[in-house]
């Protein structure tokens, strides 16, 4: 729906413009024009439990600046991403699409493994994934979205898609060239834990081309190797017996520091006024206090511990803070929220909602979730859960010939959070109900 607005200027002109009506918007957006663009930036936390902040009620880690910045932005303490493992995370993110629609399934294309050959390994990895980059180039990123606002786009940190080019930045970190080491992020990796320096010039080139920016702010934290500075991992020592312990705790607080540092870096070059943050972690993780890996329930898991997160949206002066306890929204949410702050179009394809419509949000009924194969193939074969979350109920229908041990589990998730109590006997018109909403979405 259009409308024509007119505005009369002080020097007597009359400019007539079209304008989107915002019928929906909530009142968390302070201003319902957009005077400015704001840069934009997200901040992606790399294997985090959502209950793993002090915001979150974490008796254990301090988070000092998420903690604030949870204070300042609209936070939605019961934030999920569709499915708990970096890479595919990562592509929903960055499209607004589940993972079945991007085609990002798992970290690696299904290759032959050679016993103690890491060269050959490397190379058969590369080659297989070469048409999985090659399909995701031509889908259409946040980045590409932006170019018609005149943003400039950079990426530092975790990137899985080969070149940093493939999502649309112009500039970035990551080479993703296989033979000179590229993975998942390569010299991205170096981001924070070897400081901003390289943010920094970005946004000074931004600055002097007067352009708007969005960055791909993704650190390879708390993201094992946990080798937090010992000033961190001796205060964690005196919390807990188990080293295993600490240094996650101490890697989450390096982390939080770290984030400290980049928003001292934008308002200490003039711009967190205008400037929206947008907070995610890519998927959960649960350390195991007795060895240096996650507890089987965190990452990889269709459980809330894997795909839990805390997602918060921070303008300063344009969406009002709070802190929202109940309201579900999910990491595809990002894009469109951008799209309809920015007054850009949706794309058809995405099914995430912006945040800031509260009639999208109040008809919201629910989502879904999928977990497959860390090495994928195809679809049928690498299916491993579906998930769908409706509250009060979630449902994760396991695989029938790759999981045909395990059962339907349904929960709960309002007064069981960490699903303790499979309900789904007691409950079959609630598991038929969301089986059949799984179907449907499994069929667009």
């Amino acid at each position: 729906m259009k409308k024509i607005c007119i505005l009369f200027l002080m020097i007597g002109l009359l400019f007539s413009c079209g304008n989107k009506t915002k019928n929906n918007k909530t009142a968390n957006l302070a201003k319902t024009e957009v005077a400015q663009q704001p840069n934009i930036i997200f901040i992606l936390s790399d294997d985090q439990s959502w209950t793993d902040y002090s915001f979150m009620g974490d008796e254990n880690i301090e988070t000092p600046r998420l903690d604030k910045f949870a204070s300042e932005s609209l936070t939605f303490t019961r934030g999920y991403v569709p499915t708990p493992l970096c890479s595919p995370s990562l592509a929903s993110i960055i499209t607004g699409l589940y993972p079945k629609d991007h085609g990002i399934y798992g970290n690696d294309k299904v290759y032959e493994r050679i016993k103690e050959d890491r060269v050959a390994n490397n190379k058969n990895r590369a080659e297989a994934y070469k048409p999985i980059i090659s399909a995701f180039e031509k889908q259409t990123t946040l980045p590409d979205m932006l170019k018609e606002k005149g943003y400039l786009s950079f990426q530092t940190g975790k990137w899985w898609h080969g070149n940093h080019k493939i999502g649309g930045f112009d500039d970035g970190m990551t080479h993703g060239d296989p033979e000179r080491g590229g993975r998942h992020g390569d010299f991205g990796l170096t981001i924070a834990r070897e400081g901003l320096d390289t943010i920094s010039n970005y946004v000074d080139v931004a600055l002097k081309q007067k352009k708007p920016f969005f960055l791909w702010y993704a650190p390879f934290m708390p993201h094992t190797p946990h080798t937090p500075p010992a000033r961190l991992y001796e205060k964690y020592k005196k919390k807990t017996d188990s080293e295993y312990l600490a240094k996650y705790w101490a890697m989450c607080e390096w982390f939080d520091e770290t984030c400290g540092e980049l928003f001292d870096l934008i308002e200490d070059k003039g711009q967190m006024e205008n400037t929206l943050f947008v907070y995610v972690c890519d998927n959960g993780w649960r350390q195991d206090p007795e060895k240096g890996t996650y507890l089987k329930e965190s990452k990889r898991a269709p459980y809330d511990l894997g795909i839990r997160t805390p997602i918060m949206y921070k303008w300063a002066g344009k969406i009002s803070p709070k802190m929202d306890t109940k309201t579900i929204v999910n990491s595809i949410d990002m894009v469109p929220t951008v799209l309809d702050i920015l007054d850009i179009e949706k794309p058809d394809n995405l099914s995430g909602i912006s945040v800031l419509d509260s009639k999208s949000i109040n008809e919201r009924k629910g989502f879904f979730g999928e977990v497959y194969a860390h090495d994928f193939d195809t679809v049928e074969n690498s299916m491993y859960y579906n998930m769908a979350i409706f509250p009060p109920y979630k449902i994760i229908v396991p695989n029938p010939v790759s999981k045909k041990d395990e059962v339907i589990q349904l929960f709960n998730i309002d007064t069981d959070p960490f699903e303790k109590n499979n309900i789904a006997e007691s409950n079959p018109e609630v598991v038929k109900d969301l089986q059949e909403k799984i179907y449907a979405f499994r069929s667009k």
